[in-house]
């Protein structure tokens, strides 16, 4: 089972340069929401093993990708094609809405 990779700042930029869709969630150990929806980007990383990159970032450890992107509610999740954002969502929501929003960015 795929698991999500860790991203942080140094290899940040060649994670989202894949070709195929990359969902990044940004998260924090002390963020309720993001506890919550975790377990979900876990499966998804499952789900799309070898259609899609997935991916979390800790923001406590990883300040400068989350400054860049202008991160300010966690959890944030960013899906990027080709290196440049694509689609966003900011808050805990069920595994069919990230899935919808990945599906997307496969056609």
């Amino acid at each position: 089972m795929s698991k999500a990779i860790e991203i942080n700042d140094s290899n940040f930029e060649e994670v989202i340069n894949s070709e195929n869709p990359v969902l990044v969630d940004f998260w924090a150990e002390w963020c309720g929401p993001c506890k919550m929806i975790g377990p979900v980007v876990e499966e998804l990383a499952g789900d799309y093993e070898g259609k899609a990159v997935i991916g979390k970032v800790n923001v406590d450890e990883n300040p400068n990708v989350s400054a860049k992107f202008g991160i300010r509610s966690i959890p944030t999740l960013l899906i990027f094609k080709n290196g440049e954002i694509v689609d966003k969502q900011v808050g805990a929501v069920p595994k069919g809405v990230l899935s919808q929003k990945l599906e997307a960015q496969m056609a």
